[in-house]
């Protein structure tokens, strides 16, 4: 089972649900968070770039008792710079010039794309045993996230949850009353862009709908800008999440698209 994060701040829990939250503080993206002691816990920060598009500018990781910190092109394992492939108990860190992928004998599994897009696929024996942006691995959607006890969440408040407290940051909470536009109008390039023939193999692995949905949200949050950002971040999303699920996807990619 697979959490990501990708593009215009879009999350996918393990359980499924895919929302969006544009917070530009520290976050627990994913943690093992039983009681007793805690085997390993993920913690993001993003920020907008010069384009102003949001990236991930460090990834934060503990794995038992290493903690490893990680920046586009650079690997820190308990504060030493790392060439890689590194390699200590139980934990692989492999990089190339577009991923960064860590392996730990756990029952974890990282990738990062080096700007936008995370992904970590856990072991299912931390089944009900996590916390933050991903979700609780519950298998249920909406359960515990977004509804939990009487309460209800938007995305935005359960956001603001998953922040991790630091006396010297300067951040803002998003605000948890906007609305998110419907955007429907791009509902059929986006539509397009998902089921071309290349990606004939991924419709039956995925849930389609909900990457147009996003695809929807990128184009509205774009305003009419076509730069690559706003139109590929989430078909690359698709395209992933179509390999790890087993999938072919076909060359996409062209010299003037993407």
């Amino acid at each position: 089972y697979v959490c990501s994060t990708w593009g215009n701040n879009h999350f996918k829990t393990f359980d499924g649900d895919v929302y969006q939250f544009p917070g530009i503080c520290e976050y627990n993206f994913v943690s093992d968070c039983r009681e007793a002691y805690k085997e390993f816990s993920v913690h993001i920060q993003r920020a907008l770039n010069s384009n102003g598009h949001p990236e991930i500018q460090y990834i934060l990781v503990k794995i038992k008792d290493i903690m490893v910190y990680l920046k586009p092109n650079l690997v820190v394992v308990d504060g030493r710079i790392v060439k890689t492939p590194y390699y200590s108990s139980g934990v692989l860190i492999e990089s190339s010039e577009i991923y960064t992928k860590i392996y730990a004998k756990l029952g974890m599994v990282l990738m990062w794309n080096q700007q936008d897009a995370l992904m970590v696929e856990l072991d299912n024996k931390f089944n009900n045993h996590t916390c933050g942006l991903c979700g609780d691995y519950n298998g249920i959607q909406i359960y515990n996230e977004f509804i939990n006890g009487d309460s209800s969440y938007n995305s935005i408040t359960y956001g603001n949850m998953q922040k991790i407290s630091k006396p010297t940051a300067k951040c803002e909470d998003p605000d948890e009353t906007q609305a998110l536009p419907s955007c429907n109008e791009h509902r059929d390039e986006c539509q397009r862009l998902l089921t071309s023939p290349a990606f004939a193999d991924c419709r039956l692995r995925l849930n389609l709908e909900m990457y147009i949905q996003a695809c929807m949200q990128d184009k509205c949050a774009c305003n009419g800008k076509e730069d690559s950002f706003c139109l590929c971040s989430t078909i690359s999303e698709y395209s992933r999440q179509c390999s790890h699920a087993g999938g072919r996807p076909g060359e996409w990619r062209t010299q003037n698209f993407c």
